[in-house]
């Protein structure tokens, strides 16, 4: 691990922890729910998720079982809150299909597998990147993958710690090369990160009282540039 990054992303994490303390990220009942949660929350606030997993518990059909029987219709209408309720619909119909004809529906037997062969697997769903299969993995499955997305690159963007056309990978690369593979590290840092973004890194910033306000002057790094 290098040293001066390593250094330079827990002064990031222990900023944003003094400030806005432990995140308790996921909020769920079960690691299913978590789950279902990560396919829904693509392209909206979790506010809206919340409704729509809310439909899912009232209607009795959180389940994989239900799901897997239940119309995609039917589900686009339960799961409408949480927007493009007829793309989600069919994205989760796929992720449940993979469970069922992978794995038989047994969640013990899809978090029984090694960490590479379940992302690879989560990918090959269609409707399912990056983003929402890491959280699946570091949420659902407890495995320590760092999540990235928008929040991440544009606190770090903006700080000089990465270059504006950095990839997913290699910008996820940073923190699991830089830091122990821990997953309640990696967990707690990434709500820091979506909470910070949500409050202060906004795509219009309000850096004022913001945690990480005076780090940038701390900083000056930037490994992509030779």
């Amino acid at each position: 691990m290098g040293g001066g990054y390593s250094e330079k992303l827990m002064e990031m994490y222990q900023a944003l922890f003094k400030r806005f303390g432990p995140q308790h990220w996921w909020p769920a009942d079960d690691p299913f729910e978590v789950m279902v949660g990560a396919v829904l929350t693509q392209n909206t606030n979790w506010a809206n998720v919340e409704r729509a997993i809310q439909n899912l518990k009232q209607s009795g059909v959180l389940d994989i079982e239900r799901l897997h029987q239940m119309d995609t219709k039917e589900l686009s209408l339960l799961i409408k809150p949480a927007g493009y309720y007829n793309i989600k619909a069919k994205r989760l119909k796929n992720f449940i299909e993979f469970l069922v004809g992978r794995y038989g529906g047994d969640l013990e037997a899809f978090f029984a597998q090694e960490t590479s062969l379940l992302r690879e697997g989560l990918l090959s769903v269609k409707g399912i990147g990056r983003e929402t299969a890491d959280s699946i993995l570091l949420y659902a499955a407890r495995r320590p993958v760092f999540v990235v997305d928008a929040y991440t690159y544009r606190i770090l963007f903006r700080h000089g710690m990465v270059e504006e056309h950095i990839s997913y990978d290699e910008m996820q690369a940073l923190f699991m090369d830089n830091l122990e593979p821990d997953e309640a590290l990696f967990n707690e840092f990434h709500a820091l990160i979506v909470q910070a973004g949500k409050t202060y890194c906004r795509p219009k910033p309000k850096c004022e009282g913001c945690p990480l306000e005076h780090w940038e002057s701390e900083m000056g790094l930037n490994i992509y540039t030779e």
